[in-house]
């Protein structure tokens, strides 16, 4: 059995198996159509497009944070209680976060190797065809 591999050495070995194989999906994009359907991108993940996408990923989850450390302080007992617009406001934003969050997850979660290629990195057969699942190694 071999060490563990590290989050970063599973991404580069997708990504060097994906460029070999020409195996790139659709990526699922941070942002959506005016009627709220998901956007993809067909790319291999160093393009412009890719790279805004990137950044504004960053960005979501940065506000997020950002957002739910007002919505601790504002929630923490002994708080100045604030109007019911306050907390409407807050419970919106928080909802708007959430969704960001939980769409980068799934984008990222989507461009996690399949567990077919984690069976190869725990000392599966290691010159296995990249048809069958299993990258060479």
């Amino acid at each position: 059995m071999g060490m563990p591999r590290s989050d970063a050495d599973r991404l580069r070995r997708r990504e060097l198996h994906e460029a070999a194989s020409g195996m790139a999906g659709p990526r699922l994009l941070p942002w959506t159509t005016e009627d709220g359907r998901p956007c993809y991108l067909s790319t291999d993940g160093k393009g412009y497009i890719s790279t805004l996408a990137d950044g504004i990923e960053t960005v979501q989850l940065g506000m997020g944070q950002e957002l739910l450390e007002y919505a601790r302080g504002i929630l923490t007992p002994g708080a100045k209680a604030e109007s019911a617009i306050e907390y409407r406001w807050l419970a919106c934003r928080l909802t708007e976060a959430l969704s960001d969050a939980l769409r980068v997850a799934e984008s990222r979660g989507q461009r996690i190797p399949a567990p077919q290629e984690e069976a190869a990195d725990e000392g599966e057969p290691a010159n296995a065809s990249p048809l069958d699942g299993n990258e060479e190694g």
